[in-house]
């Protein structure tokens, strides 16, 4: 609300953490709720209230304008277009679908110490400026990935807000994270509990990261779909492999 009414340099928020610690997850789930309650409140079809792209890798101005572009599926944007073209194209339809949240992914791959990361740094700046939204940013290490080295560092560390993601200790959180992701089980034969009863075991494999721990479930509830067994147990979860780091962290745990 108040980014709404601000006619300057609008506030932003910044997610930055390690690896698999819910950065996106964060960002996505934060963009679900926001369309939700605008859907539940206003019903209107044709409004746009959360945009999300990802930073382009090695990045330029026009690169980020087209990853805006994709996503409104606008039809008249060709090779032809120059930046300027696409960027008030794109300006011009989130301000007249009413968009008031736009989630960048990936913002470590800014590199301020490129004459390209300079322009896409300068092209966000534009954004935020000719957008009545709020701007969240998501990335790794972000603090430490140069985002706030210079003047435009400066004005980006100036206009946000800095949130860390971390592993989550052994704990009711964890525990409840946990039995969250095991009530969502498609599975016919799994046997409620089963999954919260091994939360000790769960960090061990994952080292709190709620990455891996995503991807562990995941992999072991289509294993048991393939088998057939329709259940989760211990014994398979040790069969599933998940990231690298954790799987280090695991052996020399063990």
């Amino acid at each position: 609300m108040l980014n709404r009414r601000e006619h300057g340099a609008r506030r932003g928020l910044i997610i930055s953490g390690e690896r698999t610690t819910g950065k996106t997850t964060a960002l996505r789930q934060l963009g679900r709720l926001h369309e939700l309650r605008i859907r539940q409140r206003y019903g209107d079809s044709r409004r746009i209230p959360v945009v999300y792209v990802t930073a382009p890798p090695k990045g330029s101005a026009r690169k980020l304008a087209l990853e805006f572009a994709r996503f409104l599926k606008l039809p008249t944007i060709s090779p032809r277009h120059n930046t300027a073209d696409i960027t008030s194209s794109v300006c011009q339809v989130l301000t007249e679908a009413r968009t008031d949240l736009v989630l960048v992914d990936e913002i470590h791959l800014m590199n301020l110490a490129t004459i390209a990361g300079e322009e896409l740094s300068d092209h966000l700046k534009y954004f935020t400026e000719h957008l009545p939204a709020t701007f969240v940013y998501a990335g790794i290490d972000v603090e430490h990935s140069g985002l706030f080295a210079g003047i435009r560092g400066g004005q980006i560390a100036g206009r946000c807000t800095l949130l860390h993601t971390g592993p989550f200790p052994p704990g009711a959180e964890w525990e409840g994270l946990v039995a969250t992701m095991e009530d969502t089980l498609p599975l016919h034969h799994h046997i409620p509990g089963t999954l919260a009863k091994l939360h000790a075991y769960l960090h061990q494999r994952t080292g709190g990261m709620i990455g891996s721990l995503s991807h562990l479930i995941r992999a072991a509830a289509i294993s048991a779909i393939l088998d057939g067994s329709e259940r989760i147990t211990r014994r398979q979860l040790h069969t599933i492999h998940v990231d690298h780091a954790s799987e280090s962290a695991y052996r020399t745990s063990a």
